[in-house]
């Protein structure tokens, strides 16, 4: 079989599975669709991610509360890239954004860094109670 005909083989196969989580809403902070396709459809892996998500999102947000005295903000830059990276993994879009707004407001030394800061603590604040809705906790 050619490589053309091996990667359109391999590539129809790949289809998005029906929704696993029926009780997510149509505007969820998570694209249920984006993370079908990154996990292939594996529905233990998508909880997994999404818990893992979750995880480094509280570790973030807690990081920044306990760290917010001015400085060197080379370590803000960091953790706002990872949990830019890590948000558009999962599909948790809004949050990308905002992770990467606040990003680029540290790096041009932005004096609305701050308030880009709290629109993207409201951003995972909605994510986490998407995904705690998810996964079958409280929300």
């Amino acid at each position: 079989m050619g490589m053309a005909k091996l990667a359109e083989s391999t590539f129809l196969d790949c289809k998005a599975q029906p929704q696993p989580f029926p009780q997510a809403e149509a505007e969820s902070p998570i694209d249920l669709v984006h993370l079908s396709r990154q996990t292939f459809g594996d529905h233990d892996l998508e909880r997994e991610l999404l818990a893992l998500f979750d995880a480094q999102a509280g570790h973030f947000v807690d990081r920044l509360r306990a760290d917010s005295a001015p400085g060197d903000a080379d370590w803000r830059i960091g953790l706002a890239h990872t949990i830019k990276g890590s948000a558009r993994a999962i599909g948790a879009f809004e949050v990308g954004q905002a992770a990467e707004a606040y990003e680029w407001a540290l790096r041009g030394a932005d004096p609305k860094a701050a308030e880009k800061a709290g629109t993207l603590g409201a951003a995972i604040a909605r994510a986490r109670a998407a995904i705690a809705v998810l996964l079958g906790g409280a929300a």
